[in-house]
């Protein structure tokens, strides 16, 4: 059977260190206690007792309120979090969002290790809402328990409490390892459990269990707070006599002290979930005299009229039945479908009625219809249920056609609200026959592979498919009935009349257990059916569709519960995860979910992006100067500058004078300049560029979490194989589609030598200062208003003083640890530089030791950057790129909105990413010193040592009219996001794409970054 792979991710590491790092100062220790056993007296076998307990160790005195209070605010700083005035009592509670879909669980389970690493704290107590939750919390400890072990050297001991198996709380509390309890908040919250957990138990040797696990001083680890903690939940957690609480979410009712945020928006921007499209099945039309119809989408050519593909009735030997076909201008459904009596009112499409701007139809009746609606039939919510699992198969077929060649499993989710819907029960002892949607499901998925023959065309894949038909390609997972005398059945769960959600274990064991046979290409079942009440608490990085076969309200959709269970990136069958490291810039085309709901794609659009807003309601949602005020910038050489109310209204009314700002709003002139790498800060802050974008990129942008309208992208971008064979193309693709490898061979001397000279030269920290200001309330208190506006308090006077080391805390820093975890060097190697720097530059430290090790990790990163430059090879090897990899691409669009028609392209139509990419695919179309051109899918990539780098533009121009023939054309241009970044990344990836063209083409190959068709058409020429 598969097993899933895990690998590090920084996001996951980040928000480990944001807890770890507000116990700074904390020593490592590990806390014995002598257990209470109880009574004895009457056991005949003690042997297996123990008086040694293990308990966390409480915070040491240093670390007061005060002192966490200023390790938060750092925190919160450096992960660009609002600092908090405060700390929220009572105790310590700390809260971590992150966006469904990132590995929230993985997260605080990397925490636990990295809490016991650091301070030997292990007792740990993991509090969930409900079973569903509970199972898989439990399923991801089991999951991830070797890939942990191999990294900490160290297991996990983890078990699920329950008041049927107490001795677990005593192995709990005696057990040296890192233990994790995980108890669903009914166990210690409600009735009968609530009263085991608090009595003394003569099976537990008249002992109350919660003595026994409040005297370890657990750390709190609530999952999904919002939904555990009322009132008495509240009251019920002090119970355990936490030494700290912290909580996990993607939705925080209230945050507390947010340490970390990976919110919706960072996620989906850092390529981190699935880019969601929506396909819209909706209904229009109430009377049964109206003819069936159903726009399944557009269709545009180059070279002809646009088609439709239309869905209608047909008349038969047998009856009429649903077909969907490819129809044209003035054609007339009463004759193509037989002649039905319901199509005789003028149901003649217009000659110019199919119109790929909006995606619609008109007849000559006035009937206007959109891509994905429906109009006419009595039984029009049965056949809109039909047309749902109809495009949840074909959208199924088209992205498993893809991905079967890369070895991905494609599965589809079907949310039912009735078992009877898809498997009915004749008498107590039968296996079942098919329901109303598990009939139409094998209906439909028999004549879209009939249909879809040619489309999908390729011999391997077809002979996968061919190896299961309808009714082995799906399976329900619902409650099980195993009653005595009956066989084994589905039957409805228990539903909690609040959360519309089940805590059925069985059906979420059923569920988890078949999670990785589901993934493998041996396993038939691509299909899943299961009930709408099982939508939270588990999920499947492989599904691709899900399809709710009920009506949904707004509110649901707000929810995200069901877009949950196909967020997370999809796996191979390796295991591997399909992220931006292996798939590079095509991770997010890849990695699509596609909802198929019965909701209009606008009224669906809005709700969802109003379910994410309230789940990003900390977020900023108008730029002005205060968004500035009291931020700290960096600039390019590690330099900080403090924004004053002065400098941030000259920041703020520079970005209104470039446009880039309008009432509050990031304009699109904003957006284009920053994809373009263009955007220009005031003069005060130059070299700033790309601290003042990352203030910028805290703004709520509802445009960048717009899910994709499925019916838009009306356009495929289709080989031209006339083109792909011909010589001009064959003698471009010899020349650059050959693999390499690379090496990197410098001294270390060197680079410690280099380092010194920099950090001598350009080291200098800020100094920490204190300011104490003095105010007085005023005489008189005049109206509500005064204390409102803060004029009710009168600033006196203020002073401001160089903090000595006993002010700035007595937090002791692994610098040489740090460092190595800034470079990715060695102990020895930084050990060797800092004892080699100026004992004036090296006494800075002192002065600000955070400050230190994030400008002297960025100074030798920089030398380390321009020695693997100076120092890369890359050589060829036999292997090469196969020209499948353009016809394998998955490359839709909209014509006029991310697509345009070509004549000199690879493809029949470019799909672009940006008005400069529109306007460079413009002009290459139209030179006619060009053969042959192509942009270079995302599959295509060269290996670098700071990742995978694809090439934008491939062109070959033809003999004899420039001096360079073969080009290959890099367009996106730099970001000013940090110019060290560009130097140390961007640049970086651009020599290496020079190294590696030369090494494979003996200088035939000309690489260059060219910002304009002019800049390329100068290089060429010269």
């Amino acid at each position: 059977m598969m097993k899933l792979q895990f690998k590090y991710q920084p996001f996951q590491a980040q928000a480990a260190d944001a807890v770890c790092d507000v116990f700074a100062g904390q020593p490592f220790c590990t806390t014995t206690y002598r257990i209470d056993l109880g009574d004895t007296a009457n056991l005949q076998q003690s042997f297996d007792l123990t008086e040694v307990g293990f308990r966390n160790q409480p915070l040491v005195p240093a670390l007061t309120r005060a002192r966490l209070l200023q390790n938060v605010k750092a925190v919160q700083r450096r992960n660009g979090l609002a600092p908090s005035d405060a700390l929220t009592g009572p105790g310590i509670n700390l809260s971590i969002e992150m966006e469904t879909g990132t590995g929230k669980t993985y997260t605080y389970v990397k925490t636990m290790y990295e809490l016991n690493k650091r301070y030997g704290w292990s007792k740990f107590i993991v509090v969930v809402p409900s079973v569903a939750i509970r199972e898989g919390v439990y399923k991801s400890l089991q999951t991830t328990q070797e890939h942990f072990a191999a990294e900490y050297g160290k297991k996990i001991r983890f078990f699920t409490y329950t008041s049927d198996d107490l001795p677990e709380v005593d192995r709990f509390a005696s057990d040296s390892a890192i233990n994790v309890m995980i108890i669903n908040m009914q166990a210690f919250n409600s009735g009968k459990n609530q009263r085991i957990i608090d009595k003394a138990l003569d099976s537990f040797r008249s002992r109350r269990p919660i003595d026994i696990i409040a005297k370890t001083n657990p750390i709190l680890i609530i999952d999904e707070p919002q939904s555990v903690e009322g009132k008495q939940t509240k009251e019920s957690l002090k119970k355990f006599n936490p030494l700290f609480t912290l909580r996990y979410s993607a939705t925080h009712r209230e945050a507390y002290d947010m340490i970390y945020r990976l919110d919706a928006m960072d996620a989906y921007n850092q390529h981190l979930v699935k880019r969601i499209a929506a396909l819209g099945v909706t209904l229009t039309g109430s009377t049964a005299t109206n003819g069936y119809v159903y726009v399944e989408g557009i269709d545009l050519y180059k070279n002809k009229a646009p088609t439709a593909r239309l869905g209608f009735e047909v008349k038969g030997a047998g009856g009429t039945r649903t077909v969907v076909k490819k129809v044209q201008g003035g054609d007339d459904l009463f004759a193509l479908s037989g002649g039905l009596q319901e199509y005789a009112d003028r149901f003649v499409i217009l000659q110019d009625g199919i119109d790929g701007r909006d995606n619609s139809v008109t007849f000559l009746n006035g009937l206007k219809l959109y891509a994905g609606q429906i109009h006419g039939n009595a039984q029009m919510v049965e056949l809109q249920r039909r047309v749902q699992i109809r495009e949840t198969i074909r959208t199924h077929l088209q992205r498993e056609r893809e991905l079967y060649p890369r070895g991905i499993k494609v599965l589809s989710l079907f949310f039912i609200d009735k078992v009877d819907k898809y498997r009915v029960y004749d008498t107590d002892t039968d296996d079942g026959r098919n329901g109303e949607y598990a009939k139409v499901f094998e209906e439909e998925y028999t004549a879209l592979v009939s249909e879809m023959q040619r489309e999908l065309g390729d011999d391997a894949y077809w002979a996968y498919l061919n190896r299961m038909d309808a009714h082995s390609s799906h399976q329900g997972y619902f409650s099980i009935d195993k009653k005595k005398g009956k066989k084994a059945r589905f039957v409805e769960g228990k539903v909690d009349r609040k959360t519309q959600t089940s805590d059925d274990t069985d059906a979420y064991d059923l569920i988890m257990r078949d999670k990785e046979r589901l993934l493998s290409l041996d396993e038939p079942v691509r299909f899943i059916f299961s009930h709408s009440a099982l939508r939270e608490g588990w999920d499947n990085p492989n599904v691709f569709q899900i399809c709710t076969l009920k009506t949904q309200g707004e509110s649901e959709i707000r929810s995200r519960q069901e877009i949950g269970r196909g967020l997370r990136l999809c796996v191979n069958q390796n295991g591997e995860r399909m992220d931006e490291s292996v798939l590079g810039s095509e991770v997010q085309e890849l990695n699509k979910l596609t909802l198929i709901t019965d909701m209009a794609f606008g009224k669906f659009a809005t709700a969802l992006q109003e379910g994410l807003a309230e789940s990003m309601s900390t977020r900023p949602r108008a730029v002005d100067a205060g968004l500035f005020a009291g931020q700290i910038l960096t600039d390019a050489n590690g330099a900080q500058v403090t924004i004053t109310p002065t400098l941030a209204t000259a920041i703020y009314e520079d970005l209104v004078q470039q446009g880039y700002v309008h009432r509050g709003a990031l304009t699109d002139k904003y957006y284009a300049a920053k994809d373009a790498g263009t955007v220009q800060v005031a003069e005060e802050v130059q070299g700033c560029e790309g601290a003042v974008m990352q203030v910028l990129s805290s703004i709520y942008d509802p445009r960048a979490l717009r899910p994709e309208n499925a019916h838009d992208n009306n356009v495929q971008a289709k080989v031209d194989e006339q083109k792909l064979h011909d010589r001009e193309f064959a003698k471009l693709w010899q020349r650059i589609n050959r693999k390499t490898f690379y090496t990197v061979s410098f001294d270390t001397q060197e680079l410690i030598d280099r380092s010194v000279r920099e950090l001598d030269a350009h080291l200098n920290i800020s100094k920490v200062y204190v300011k104490t200001e003095y105010g007085e309330q005023t005489a008189r208190l005049t109206s509500r208003e005064q204390l409102e506006q803060g004029q009710a308090f009168v600033k006196r006077h203020n002073d401001q003083d160089a903090a000595d080391r006993v002010a700035l805390g007595n937090v002791r820093y692994d610098l040489v640890g740090k460092l190595v975890e800034e470079t990715g060097l060695t102990r020895a190697t930084i050990a060797a530089i800092l004892q080699s720097i100026a004992p004036l530059v090296f006494a800075q430290y002192k002065l600000n030791p955070e400050d230190f090790i994030i400008k002297a990790g960025k100074i030798i990163n920089n030398q380390k950057a321009d020695m693997i430059i100076e120092h890369i090879t890359y050589n060829r090897l036999e292997e090469s790129y196969s020209a499948d990899i353009f016809m394998l691409a998955n490359l839709h669009g909209r014509q006029g909105v991310n697509a345009m028609p070509a004549d000199r392209s690879l493809y029949n139509y470019v799909i672009y990413d940006s008005d400069n990419e529109r306007r460079f695919a413009h002009e290459l179309d139209v030179c006619d010193k060009i053969a042959v051109y192509v942009k270079l899918p995302g599959s295509f990539f060269i290996s670098t040592p700071v990742g995978k780098y694809n090439p934008d533009w491939a062109i070959a121009f033809h003999e004899g009219t420039v001096k360079h023939i073969y080009f290959i054309a890099e367009t996106k241009g730099t970001t000013l996001l940090d110019r060290n970044e560009l130097r140390g990344v961007e640049d970086l990836k651009i020599q290496c794409a020079k190294a590696h063209f030369a090494a494979i083409s003996n200088d035939s190959v000309v690489y260059d970054v060219v910002d304009s068709y002019d800049k390329l058409m100068q290089v060429v020429m010269e």
